[in-house]
């Protein structure tokens, strides 16, 4: 590895700090985005027995809103139950933001990390043909190491700049996949509060 960031010389530094940060994101992306971490499949039920027994105060709604994503979602609703239901749905939308812009901390990044590596590649690459003609410039063709090593330079970063994108590609689009099954989810769970809360027929709304 050493002799491969050697040998591609200055900008190998680039991709490799590229590497290590684009690592870094998707181990604390896929730890963070737990969905039963996010949304505890029970927390609904849970809270809607604690609601019917009239056990909701202001210690339950903290307790809530620091459980989890989710618990922070309808706590802002259930702290709104009594304006009415357009402004339940309002307090939930806005806490639903914040939510989902956490969920997305770093994936600008790692979708930076995956646009600008191959750039940085065909940069290498750039550098790396500009040695050869500047030693054929000087030396003529005969020199075949010198030739041989601006090549090798140009080829290098080029590989390592596309085996540092083509991950971080994959791990983006799988995220946002995730991010997008979990709001689903959210919104459900959501819904249900609302209706529950706010439809003529309660019953049939929590079933």
């Amino acid at each position: 590895m050493l002799e491969l960031v050697t040998a591609g010389g200055w900008l190998m530094v680039l991709i490799l700090l590229c590497s290590i940060v684009a690592v870094a994101i998707c181990i604390e992306r896929l730890y963070t985005l737990n969905p039963k971490k996010i949304a505890p499949p029970h927390l609904l039920a849970t809270v809607w027995k604690q609601l019917k027994a009239g056990e909701i105060d202001a210690g339950r709604l903290k307790s809530l809103r620091q459980s989890s994503p989710l618990g922070r979602i309808l706590a802002a609703g259930l702290g709104n139950a009594s304006h009415g239901r357009d402004v339940m749905k309002e307090s939930i939308q806005e806490a639903a933001s914040h939510v989902i812009h956490e969920l997305e901390r770093y994936l600008n990044t790692l979708g930076t990390i995956a646009a600008v590596a191959p750039l940085l590649g065909l940069l290498g690459t750039v550098v790396g043909m500009i040695k050869v003609f500047a030693e054929i410039m000087a030396q003529g063709t005969g020199n075949a190491s010198a030739l041989a090593g601006g090549i090798s330079e140009a080829l290098i970063t080029t590989a390592a700049g596309l085996a540092v994108a083509i991950p971080a590609l994959v791990m983006h689009r799988y995220f946002i996949g995730r991010i997008d099954g979990i709001v689903v989810e959210l919104e459900q769970e959501t819904i249900k509060l609302v209706d529950a809360l706010h439809s003529e027929e309660p019953e049939e709304a929590r079933r």
